[in-house]
This record gives C-alpha cells, structure tokens and sequence, in this order.
C-alpha cells in the first residue's frame, strides 16, 4: 500500500502576528538569503498575498515569483512587503563591541 501525504504549507500555522514576526526573526538570523524570501512569501500567505502585494505595490502574481525559492526579490519589494504586513525591519551589530578596553 502507498503511502499517501498532503502538502505541508507552514502558513496555515502562523495565524497571529506574534507567531509571523518570530518565524521572520529567525529567518533573518539565518543571513540566508533565499530561506529569508521564502519565509516573507509565507507569512504573506497567511496574511493574504492579495493584500500585502496591494500594500507592496506589485502585482500578486509577482510577489509570488519574487518571494518563491527561486525568486530574488529587490530591497524595495522586501521593504514594501514588511510595511504591508505591519513589520519594522531594524539593525543590531553582530557581536558587542568590547566596552572593557579603556
């Protein structure tokens, strides 16, 4: 007998705002770039992609390309998606610089 499986969609389980910005904190400590695109591409489908590419300035269809596996989405997209899904996109250094060297 074969096994039968369903397709997995991790935004069927990010249903709260909370659980979207800690999935896209983690992707963004990857510094992966695709895996990153991948994981905005998921919470705009929880959110609804219609809504957030409207939010973004594209059309649905090319958020979709731009935020697949083998998209590469320019800045400005990543900056209009994050608006439209309510984020704020921050910097911190990687390491602390050493304070004891006076």
């Amino acid at each position: 007998m074969a096994l039968e499986t369903i397709p997995f969609d991790a935004a069927d389980y990010l249903g709260d705002e909370v659980a979207q910005s800690e999935f896209l904190a983690e992707a963004f400590e990857t510094g992966d770039a695709a895996f990153i695109a991948n994981a905005l591409g998921v919470v705009a489908r929880a959110r609804g992609m219609s809504g957030v590419a409207r939010e973004a300035g594209v059309t649905r269809e090319a958020l979709y390309r731009s935020l697949s596996e083998q998209g590469d989405p320019k800045l400005s997209t990543i900056l209009g998606v994050l608006r439209g899904l309510g984020i704020k996109l921050s910097a911190k250094p990687i390491s602390a610089p050493d304070r004891e060297a006076s």
